[in-house]
């Protein structure tokens, strides 16, 4: 998978998936820029991955036009091509469907759906006029979830925005498949990054999750960000318009399955 001197935006990578994705790239070899909505989490991120390679932070809101607009320049600013995107950005709300309001169901789509077409737009419109020019096709990678298939009754936009990522997924994969660009998402389960440490700490809930995971264990972030890699590079050269679900087995899963005690 020789990603080597290839460059990266990796939104939502103060934290989580999008750090390990961005971590992961930098061992590669790619240069990155990393994107969050928190500018000082964000900053030390990158302060930290700064030994592996070549690493920038861009403060960016990819629910907003003009954030997007000055993450992409900026890219460009700092390291003169865009090769890869990974939009990795999103947020949950949790609330009974009866009391979702709709401001909070509006924020989610903001960043999970709409901030994915924002920036997926706008790298893609600089891929393509490469590709017009002679220059290589690039890759851009969605972060969708297992929640696009299920359905949680206090997650409603949650599992909304992951359903419309798929769509929109296979939707920019057409469109963009005539400049040979590719367009994939991931569809992670329970992955341990701090949206999940309260339940894991949790006996009660972490063995629910146990239940439904039939490899018997929390995902690892990096096990995501290996998916990233194989999909930004050549390897995944005739894959597109997919998501690719890393989810302990629990999509195929109609039972549950019995949890071993834990010492």
């Amino acid at each position: 998978m020789a990603l080597d001197g290839k460059t990266a935006i990796v939104t939502g990578a103060a934290a989580g998936i999008g750090h390990a994705i961005a971590e992961r790239f930098l061992r590669d070899g790619v240069r990155v820029v990393m994107a969050d909505i928190d500018g000082e989490k964000g900053a030390r991120a990158a302060r930290d991955l700064a030994a592996l390679g070549e690493v920038h932070f861009v403060k960016a809101d990819v629910g907003k036009t003009l954030d997007v607009h000055n993450l992409v320049a900026s890219a460009m600013d700092l390291l003169g091509d865009i090769d890869i995107l990974v939009n990795n950005a999103g947020i949950v709300h949790g609330a009974d469907f009866l009391d979702l309001k709709e401001e909070d169901f509006d924020r989610v789509l903001q960043v999970n759906l709409k901030g994915s077409f924002l920036v997926g737009q706008a790298v893609a419109r600089y891929m393509v006029e490469k590709v017009k020019k002679g220059g290589p096709a690039g890759a851009i990678i969605n972060m969708s979830s297992v929640n696009a298939v299920f359905a949680i009754a206090n997650q409603i936009p949650y599992s909304v925005s992951k359903g419309g990522v798929n769509q929109l997924t296979k939707a920019m994969a057409l469109a963009l498949a005539p400049y040979g660009i590719r367009v994939n998402a991931i569809g992670p389960g329970s992955i341990m990054t701090d949206m999940l440490a309260s339940v894991n700490a949790d006996p009660a809930a972490r063995r629910r999750i146990l239940s439904r995971t039939p490899l018997g264990r929390i995902g690892d972030p990096k096990e995501i960000a290996s998916i990233a890699a194989f999909l930004a590079s050549d390897d995944a050269s005739y894959i597109t318009g997919q998501t690719i679900y890393a989810d302990g087995g629990r999509l195929p899963l109609n039972y549950t399955v019995e949890v071993r005690e834990e010492d």
